[in-house]
């Protein structure tokens, strides 16, 4: 996008998150201030979770930004369907522990660091994980278990997980019972307003030197909201494509239309890219098995006998090629 169209110092909508363009929507303050209070209890988990985009992670930029200069040593690990001991791997990168050898070796260099680090320091450790909705159950209770390590009374560890909604079922299964007790706070980040939609999208435009040029039309954001549905990461989406078609087009005022056909764009280009992926693994083998039914009862139902068994043993034979591949 040519910024210097509309006087911009950097693009207001940027995907990746940005502390400096942080909005105080009700939700988020409200998210921020159980975070906050979760902590403050020096123990225990924390439990974040949101769509995919709902700003779960520019939440975490804001609190890692206040906390990394009041002596907290913060390490973050990014999780995928992570096992017990490679997860612990993981956590020995992040607080600069040994991460050779088994479990236990993992274990003893993890807790031998964090012991360091408050009694040299005095620093308090927080582990933030993030995509927890991925981890299996036992690397929720491998967690759960480190978080149990104290010094004193002081628990060395305290833990924050972030993730989908789907980490709230997970964190629900009767199995995991001991770890649910030890959530000292837990919020669900829920979409922003059709008015705080509004005020989102003012508030990056601000935030990067806007001063009324282009207008908006007050359509035009009730627009964004319906498209995007309140989702932070939709929203910026949207209207990095809308200032483009504006700057393109040296518009003066970003209107309804220009939002709607705008939208419409997005979701052609991404229907066309779900077109073009390739299909699942067996989803042609499934297509083929049908198809080769469909066949078998033609034969049975209008082929002469003597023609009909030559043909339906090569197209069991097929079958049973198809068979062995699904």
């Amino acid at each position: 996008m040519n910024l210097d169209v509309y006087g911009f110092h950097e693009q207001p909508f940027r995907m990746t998150p940005d502390v400096r363009l942080f909005f105080p929507s009700t939700a988020h303050s409200r998210a921020y201030a159980h975070l906050l209070y979760g902590l403050s209890q020096r123990e225990g988990f924390v439990v974040v979770t949101g769509e995919v985009g709902a700003g779960k992670t520019t939440l975490i930029e804001r609190l890692c930004a206040e906390f990394s200069t009041k002596g907290h040593a913060m390490a973050r690990v990014m999780t995928t369907q992570v096992e017990p001991a490679e997860l612990l791997r993981l956590v020995a990168i992040a607080f600069g522990a040994p991460a050779d050898g088994g479990k236990a070796e993992l274990l003893q260099g993890i807790i031998a660091t964090l012991r360091r680090g408050v009694a040299e320091r005095g620093r308090r450790q927080i582990l933030i994980v993030d995509e927890a909705q991925a981890l299996p159950v036992a690397s929720l209770e491998e967690l759960r278990m480190l978080s149990n390590v104290t010094e004193g009374a002081h628990a060395l560890l305290q833990v924050l997980l972030l993730g989908q909604p789907q980490l709230r079922h997970t964190l629900a299964r009767p199995d995991l019972d001991q770890l649910r007790q030890r959530v000292l706070a837990a919020y669900h980040l829920a979409a922003l307003t059709r008015e705080e939609t509004h005020l989102y999208v003012r508030h990056r435009m601000t935030s990067v030197g806007w001063t009324g040029y282009p207008a908006l039309e007050e359509k035009a954001l009730d627009l964004v909201h319906e498209h995007s549905g309140g989702i932070p990461r939709r929203i910026n989406r949207l209207c990095t494509r809308v200032l483009l078609a504006g700057a393109l087009e040296h518009a003066t005022v970003l209107t309804a239309e220009l939002v709607s056909i705008t939208a419409e764009e997005l979701t052609q280009d991404l229907g066309a890219i779900c077109a073009k992926a390739p299909a699942p693994h067996g989803a042609e083998d499934g297509t083929a098995l049908r198809a080769l039914t469909e066949r078998v009862g033609q034969l049975e139902r209008g082929v002469a006998p003597r023609e009909r068994r030559g043909r339906l043993q090569k197209l069991w034979t097929q079958f049973a090629t198809l068979g062995g591949r699904a």
